[in-house]
């Protein structure tokens, strides 16, 4: 690392953040922090236990009831200020991000305002939350409800967006009145407990948050989840973790937000407008290494134009560089590490094997580090797997059809539901479109979908609730009624 990389990681608490307080692990176990573009370690992290994670909850527990009395304009104060922090600070915290997470720096800066913004959006919203009263309709009382705080939230935040998937959820938590414990991915922890720094520098109360770091996700998290006091959990991560946290999560009968996985697809038609769908196929598919929920999974080219199609991503997709992040005019990124590297890997063959053909790249690349070629594969079966499993790189599969229901009948061949992206110029096929697609999220002549004011979520096996938007902060609020008897 070179001196500056050196201070930026030295200048992280690398303890838990417990009621206000940075302290070791119980066991006094800590575990390597990786830099997957040279595969050597960045630092160590304090490795928390159950019996951690058990004192967080109860940290969480205890702020609850001054928390929720605070004024909301006290709750959105501290979040503006956090986010002034954040944005006075981005270079070093985007320096932090791509050394534990691999991205270039120009899209840990792109990342770093993304999750600051939450901050300064529900900074805005903590002073919006209302009620109701209104006469029943026998007029004999009255109607009144209110929203409360849901009470202490467990979040689960996984490696890929290691601080916006934080601020995601910590802002409309923090402005609603709500306590937490957050564990950050193992892959990528450095980048929350930057954050739990700031947040306490900007006034946020002993307890209120609390992050506790471990390798052993299920043995400190499966705890929190079966206890009475926690009232919220919030998860973003694989559907196959989902699933098993929401069989948990039903002991307690908890409220929960599931952020799980995505199968995206990329509708090209054969009036869309060329140039427009190759740069919104290159913002869909390559953003965060293609390693993100939203990617563009698979893209469903009308066979008219399915060539031209393909030879211009894959010409675009070779020019980008492949490299460190930190190093000047680096595109491209590591995957996370090996095991994701092989998976990328494995799907790339048996689209081969099937008949596909490899239009650029294929192969993973460098003499260090997770590094896997930008891809593009044409002419790609339907019976390949890459259509059916989330990829989680760098790689464009393309699949064509021959009519608007053969199209949407190939982009709902999913479990998923998460985001779908359409390129045409026609209106009225658009709406129809749109409206067919089983996704929560739709970009219409548009290769990036996420936006703090709206509403982030899926539907079937990609999840539960939504975060984002003014729909967001309602995740964390509880409606109560009251009956006002009035003769």
């Amino acid at each position: 690392m070179s001196e500056r990389e050196q201070a930026v990681v030295s200048n992280v608490s690398t303890g838990l953040f417990i009621g206000g307080k940075w302290r070791e692990s119980a066991s006094g176990a800590r575990f390597d922090v990786e830099d997957p573009a040279t595969e050597k370690t960045l630092t160590s992290v304090a490795d928390a236990t159950p019996d951690d994670g058990d004192a967080a909850l109860a940290a969480a527990v205890g702020a609850q009831a001054s928390w929720a009395a605070t004024p909301p304009r006290t709750r959105g104060e501290i979040l503006r200020g956090a986010y002034e922090t954040i944005m006075a600070r981005i270079d070093d915290l985007a320096l932090l991000m791509t050394l534990e997470m691999g991205k270039s720096l120009q899209e840990s800066r792109a990342e770093i305002t993304y999750a600051a913004d939450f901050f300064r959006w529900f900074a805005e919203e903590a002073v919006r939350i209302s009620g109701r009263y209104s006469t029943s309709p026998a007029g004999g009382s009255r109607v009144l409800t209110m929203q409360q705080p849901v009470g202490p939230c467990l979040f689960i935040t996984p490696w890929n967006f290691p601080m916006a998937m934080g601020t995601r959820k910590i802002g409309p938590a923090v402005a609603a009145g709500c306590t937490m414990v957050v564990k950050p991915a193992a892959e990528t922890p450095l980048s929350m407990l930057a954050l739990a720094s700031i947040l306490a520098e900007a006034g946020l109360p002993d307890g209120v948050l609390n992050v506790v770091p471990t390798t052993s996700a299920r043995g400190v998290s499966e705890p929190l989840i079966r206890d009475p006091r926690l009232r919220k959990l919030s998860f973003t991560g694989s559907t196959q973790v989902g699933r098993m946290l929401i069989e948990q999560s039903a002991e307690q009968v908890l409220r929960t937000s599931m952020e799980l996985g995505g199968n995206a697809p990329f509708l090209v038609f054969e009036d869309a407008d060329l140039d427009a769908a190759v740069d919104g196929a290159v913002l869909a598919k390559m953003r965060n290494v293609g390693e993100a929920c939203t990617a563009a999974n698979r893209f469903h080219v009308h066979e008219s134009i399915a060539d031209d199609f393909t030879e211009r991503l894959a010409a675009r997709l070779s020019r980008l560089r492949v490299g460190r992040g930190t190093e000047e005019g680096v595109d491209v990124g590591p995957l996370i590490n090996a095991q994701q590297r092989e998976t990328v890997e494995s799907l790339v063959s048996d689209a081969v094997e099937r008949g596909g053909h490899v239009a650029t790249g294929g192969s993973r690349t460098g003499d260090s580090g997770y590094f896997f070629e930008p891809t593009v594969l044409g002419n790609v079966p339907r019976d390949a797997r890459i259509l059916t499993e989330e990829v989680f790189g760098p790689v464009a599969p393309i699949a064509t059809f021959g009519s608007d229901d053969d199209a949407l009948v190939q982009a709902n061949n999913t479990e998923y539901g998460l985001v779908s992206y359409v390129y045409t110029r026609d209106l009225q096929r658009a709406l129809r479109v749109c409206e067919g697609l089983e996704t929560g999220m739709v970009g219409l002549n548009a290769g990036i979908v996420s936006n703090v004011a709206a509403p982030f979520g899926g539907v079937k096996a990609s999840g539960i609730g939504r975060e984002g938007g003014f729909e967001g902060i309602e995740e964390f609020l509880e409606t109560k009624y009251v009956s006002v008897a009035l003769p």
